[in-house]
């Protein structure tokens, strides 16, 4: 009771406004469904006094959204940018230090530059190790820690288990989903903006 109190309170407190910048892939671009279905969409019909920048590609890297991040970072200059990058990393087998080296350069220049900012946890499928899975998860938990910034749980946690709110391909969430992400990511990013 008191927790939901609590976001309910966070929530309706005056905020200012504000340049929200999402550096994310898939995940946040709407892969696979019209861009005014996606979750950045649908959090910017939750936050209409804030500004909005997707600056989300399908097939992203760390690596891509190290190089486009100064040139978003000067054309949007950003008061808060959440990261979700490094599924595509694991996808792809890279090694876990070229991800930590990746993010941390992401989150040094934001910081940098002024902006607040949020990590998103990735996790990696199981059948990539148990070893590879693990070390490439607590990647992120460290950074958190390191540069002291909030990190929001994996949302795909709990979607990629259920095929009701997936696509074909099964590695996607659908239009069905995107509700569920919104919701999951809009008491982290108004209370972000709020403190």
């Amino acid at each position: 009771m008191l927790t939901s109190v609590f976001i309910l309170i966070v929530m309706s407190v005056p905020t200012y406004a504000a340049t929200i910048l999402i550096l994310g892939d898939s995940l946040s671009a709407g892969y696979g469904m019209p861009e005014d279905q996606g979750w950045v969409q649908l959090l910017r019909n939750q936050l209409p006094q804030h500004q909005v920048i997707n600056g989300s590609v399908s097939g992203e890297t760390t690596a891509g959204g190290l190089r486009r991040l100064p040139s978003l970072l000067a054309s949007s200059k950003p008061d808060l940018i959440v990261i979700e990058l490094g599924g595509n990393d694991g996808l792809r087998g890279f090694p876990p230090n070229k991800l930590k080296s990746n993010l941390t350069k992401i989150i040094t220049l934001s910081q940098q530059q002024g902006a607040k900012v949020l990590l998103t946890e990735i996790m990696v499928p199981p059948n990539y190790g148990p070893r590879y899975a693990k070390s490439f998860t607590q990647i992120y938990h460290q950074l958190a820690e390191q540069y002291t910034i909030k990190l929001i749980p994996f949302f795909m946690q709990d979607i990629a288990t259920d095929k009701a709110l997936m696509q074909r391909d099964g590695i996607h969430p659908n239009e069905q989903a995107q509700d569920t992400i919104t919701l999951l990511m809009l008491p982290w990013i108004t209370q972000a903006l709020s403190e």
